[in-house]
C-alpha cells in the first residue's frame, strides 16, 4: 500500500460523476463519509500458520470531493496464527490534520513463540532440508534428532514498536520531505520448551539446543546482545511519487530514500546507523488494466555496528506498520520468512497485474485482478558470522562448520509465482498467493492470503 502525499485535486465536473478506472465506460459510486471495512481473519500464511482474528479499516472520504482519496483513514488489527504469532496493529493516516503535511502514526505489538531463525548472511547458513522434510513426513518420530525438528530453527521474540511519521512537499505535489521518529523494545529468548512440546509424544518432543542458542555459543550473537534491547531512532529522506492512484496505481514512479540514526544519546541500547533506498515503477501496458510493476530495494548499515535483532525487522516511512525482515510474504514472496538476513542487503520484485473484471455490487464498486511474479533477494554484506567459541570444545567447532561458511557468497534468493485480488472501491485489497522458491534451502513453497499490494 502506498505512502505518498500528494494532494490530489478533482474537478467541479468529476465531483458530479467519476468515470471508473477499473475499466472502460463503468461509473465508480461515489462515497461520501465514513466507509468501514470489517473483515474477519480467517487466512493463511505458509512461514506461520492459519490466521484467526478480526480487521477493519475505516475510511472518511468527507464530502466525496476527493474520492477514491479517503481524506483520513485507520487500520486496526488483533490476530494470531496457529504457529504462535500474536499480532496487534494500530495506524492512522492523514494528508488534512496538519497543512500540506501528511501525518502517519502507527504502533504494533507482535508475539512470536516460534519466530523462524535460519541464521545470517543467506547461504552462509546451513539449513539441513533433507532431514527436516524426511521427519516431518515420517510416522515414526523414534530416533528423530533435535537438530532435524522444526523448533531448531526457531526463537521467541516480543517486539514493540511505535511511530509518528511526517511527509512534506517540496516540489509539485511530487518531490518530499520526510521525517520521522521511531521507537521499539525488542525481547529475545530461546524458545519455551514446555509450550512447544504441549500436547506431543515423548519421541516429538524437542530436549535440545536451537540454531540460536549455539550462536550464543559460538560467539556470533554477542552476550550483551543476546536478550534484545531499546532502540530510539531519528529517520530522514526524500521521496519522490508520481503514481495515479496509491492503492492500486497503474501509472508512475514511488522512489525514496531515508536515513536511520539511533545513538546512544537517544536511549538506544545498541546503537547503530542505516539506510534504505526503494525504486517502484508502474509501466501500463494495455490502458489501465494490464501493469507491469517492479521493485527495487536496497537495505545497508553505516559501518559494521547494527544489533543482531534488528535484523529482522523492515521498516519504512509512511503509515505502513513494520514488517518482518526478507523473506515472506511483504518482501521476497516464496522464501522462508527472514532467510535473508546481513548487513547490507538487496531485494526486488517484478510483476504483471491484469485488472479483466469490474462491476457494481451492494453499492461497492468491485474489480477482479490476477497478477504473476517473481521476487528476488541477495545478501551484499554480511553479519560477523567469526566463531569465538571455546576453540578447545571440538565438538562445538564441528557443529559451527556445519552451520555455518564465511567463505561462501550468498547467492540469488529467487521465487515465482502468482495470484488473485478482490477490490472493493479501490482502497480495500484482498489477496491471495502462491510462490514457489528456486533452491530447496529457501523453502517449500508459500501460499498467502492477505490485504493490499506489496507496492
Amino acid at each position: 500500500m502506498g505512502n505518498g502525499t500528494r494532494n490530489d485535486s478533482i474537478s467541479s465536473a468529476d465531483k458530479k460523476e467519476k468515470k471508473s478506472l477499473f475499466g472502460k465506460g463503468g461509473k465508480d459510486i461515489v462515497k461520501k463519509g465514513i466507509s468501514f471495512g470489517p473483515l474477519p481473519v480467517v487466512a493463511y500464511d505458509a512461514d506461520r500458520g492459519f490466521q484467526y482474528g478480526a480487521l477493519l479499516n475505516i475510511y472518511d472520504f468527507g464530502d466525496g470531493s476527493h474520492y477514491p482519496h479517503p481524506r483520513q483513514q485507520w487500520y486496526i488489527e488483533a490476530s494470531a496464527y496457529t504457529k504462535g504469532t500474536q499480532q496487534y496493529f494500530l495506524s492512522y493516516d492523514t494528508k488534512h490534520l496538519i497543512p500540506s503535511v501528511r501525518m502517519s502514526v502507527a504502533a504494533t505489538c507482535i508475539y512470536d513463540k516460534a519466530m523462524d531463525f535460519y541464521g545470517y548472511n543467506g547461504y552462509q547458513s546451513y539449513v539441513d532440508v533433507d532431514n527436516l522434510r524426511y521427519w516431518k513426513k515420517a510416522d515414526d518420530k523414534t530416533g528423530i534428532r533435535p537438530e532435524y525438528m522444526t523448533a531448531f530453527y526457531r526463537v521467541e521474540r516480543l517486539h514493540v514498536s511505535a511511530k509518528a511519521d511526517f511527509v512534506g512537499n517540496i516540489w509539485n505535489n511530487k518531490l518530499f520531505w520526510q521525517g520521522s521518529y521511531y521507537f521499539s523494545w525488542t525481547r529475545m529468548r530461546s524458545i519455551n520448551r514446555a509450550s512447544i512440546n504441549k500436547g506431543k509424544d515423548s519421541v516429538e518432543m524437542f530436549s535440545g539446543q536451537t540454531l540460536f542458542d549455539k550462536y550464543k555459543d559460538w560467539g556470533i550473537i554477542r552476550e550483551d546482545e543476546g536478550d534484545g534491547g531499546f532502540v530510539s531512532a531519528l529517520r530522514v529522506g526524500l521521496m519522490y511519487d508520481s503514481r495515479d492512484f496509491e492503492a492500486a496505481p497503474s501509472r508512475g514512479i514511488w522512489a525514496e530514500a531515508n536515513m536511520t540514526a539511533a545513538p546512544r544519546i537517544l536511549g538506544t541500547t545498541h546503537p547503530f546507523y542505516r539506510y534504505m533506498a526503494i525504486f517502484r515503477h508502474y509501466v501500463p501496458i494495455v490502458d489501465e488494466r494490464l501493469v507491469f510493476a517492479y521493485r527495487l530495494n536496497y537495505i545497508g548499515t553505516i559501518g559494521s555496528s547494527l544489533p543482531y535483532y534488528l535484523m529482522p525487522l523492515y521498516s519504512t516511512i509512511g503509515k505502513d506498520y513494520d514488517r518482518d525482515g526478507i523473506g515472506g510474504y511483504r518482501t521476497v514472496r516464496g522464501v522462508s520468512r527472514d532467510r535473508v538476513m546481513g548487513l547490507d542487503v538487496g531485494f526486488f520484485n517484478a510483476e504483471l497485474r491484469w485488472r479483466f473484471i469490474s462491476f457494481p455490487l451492494w453499492r461497492q464498486n468491485v474489480a477482479l485482478a490476477v497478477n504473476a511474479f517473481c521476487d528476488g533477494a541477495i545478501v551484499t554484506r554480511g553479519y560477523d558470522m567469526s566463531y569465538r567459541g571455546d576453540e578447545g570444545n571440538v565438538q562445538m567447532k564441528k557443529e559451527y562448520e556445519k552451520y555455518v561458511n564465511t567463505a561462501k557468497p550468498d547467492g540469488l534468493h529467487a521465487a515465482a509465482g502468482g495470484g488473485l485480488r478482490v477490490i472493493i472501491n479501490r482502497n480495500f485489497i484482498v489477496a491471495f498467493e502462491y510462490a514457489y522458491p528456486f533452491n530447496r534451502q529457501d523453502g517449500n513453497g508459500s501460499f498467502y492470503i492477505n490485504t493490499g499490494y506489496l507496492f
